[in-house]
């Protein structure tokens, strides 16, 4: 029934969590909500986005943040980057002996509709883009990743044919990317899609790591997770909370919540990494910040203890009809 293994979490919050806030969080608020990430058990955050702050005004203060990220042993500081530009931001946080980033985390939208609202480029200017900035960042001693955007459904052409998907993966992994994520951007895929097209790239792109990157639009992202990691995905993005969404992308509500992960596979078995009970604690008081309760549904429950006595997931028996 249980599973044993590992999965990873990249922590999102800082950045795809925020990103679509109205009210702006304060650089120190951000911060602080790393460190808090840092102290549940997330070694790759991913804490800002180098794009033009008149279009995402919650990244206006990225240097800011980036500047005062902590040095911590075996932690990964990740930085969005949506052209060379974008990059060039990465590679100066290194800059004069400062901590900086770890690694650049590039996008590539599937569709020529989505691609132009957000990055004012087709599918085509994506993958002439995307090659040379995985290339300046690998020359910088970045980490080069790439998230395809959309790969499931897109939010103005509908339908995306996974063999497309495919095919850019395969080009991205060409270019050099040396992670390639899968994004639900809008939350519209079903569990038996997110199988199929996890081992569809995986059989393509070979030993190149792949990620899912969930939104929880229609409830169905846990579930999703679940066929990923079927399927043979163990890297998954989340935001503490279920914050998050897309100011180019009607519709798209929050990412899958880190609680919901945690929650999830530690009940199946599998380790994580992360402490669900201080998971738990971050979402408060960060609710506190953000003046509301936050959307994640393990956020409010919390783990399954009956009692006071906490049910280990490995260690159910007895009769489940």
């Amino acid at each position: 029934m249980f599973d044993s293994g590992t999965i990873e979490i990249v922590e999102v919050s800082p950045r795809d969590g925020l990103q679509n806030e109205k009210g702006y969080v304060e650089t120190a608020d951000k911060l602080a909500l790393i460190d808090r990430l840092i102290g549940i058990g997330a070694r790759r955050i991913e804490v800002a986005s180098f794009v033009n702050p008149r279009r995402v005004p919650q990244m206006a203060d990225a240097e800011a943040v980036v500047a005062g990220l902590r040095d911590v042993a075996g932690v990964r500081y990740i930085g969005l980057c949506l052209n060379e530009r974008g990059v060039d931001r990465a590679i100066a946080s290194r800059d004069g002996g400062a901590r900086g980033l770890d690694e650049a985390g590039c996008v590539l939208v599937a569709t020529d509709g989505f691609g132009i609202v957000n990055q004012g480029q087709t599918v085509a200017d994506g993958i002439a883009a995307n090659t040379v900035m995985i290339a300046k960042a690998r020359a910088a001693g970045l980490f080069a990743q790439v998230t395809i955007s959309a790969a499931f459904g897109c939010p103005y052409e509908g339908h995306v044919p996974p063999e497309r998907i495919v095919e850019l993966a395969s080009r991205m992994a060409e270019a050099g990317a040396q992670e390639i994520a899968l994004a639900d951007t809008i939350g519209v895929a079903v569990p038996a899609q997110v199988g199929d097209l996890v081992a569809a790239v995986m059989a393509k792109i070979g030993d190149i790591p792949i990620r899912l990157h969930l939104h929880d639009t229609r409830g169905l992202a846990p579930a999703n997770a679940w066929a990923g990691y079927e399927a043979g995905c163990r890297i998954f993005d989340s935001a503490l909370g279920g914050l998050g969404g897309c100011p180019f992308a009607p519709g798209a509500a929050g990412n899958v919540g880190t609680e919901e992960l945690v929650y999830l596979f530690a009940r199946s078995g599998i380790v994580s990494g992360y402490d669900l009970d201080k998971a738990v604690e971050a979402n408060r008081w960060f609710a506190g910040i953000m003046g509301r309760e936050l959307p994640s549904r393990v956020g409010k429950a919390g783990d399954f203890i009956v009692k006071g006595a906490r049910v280990a997931g490995a260690n159910v028996e007895g009769d489940f009809g």
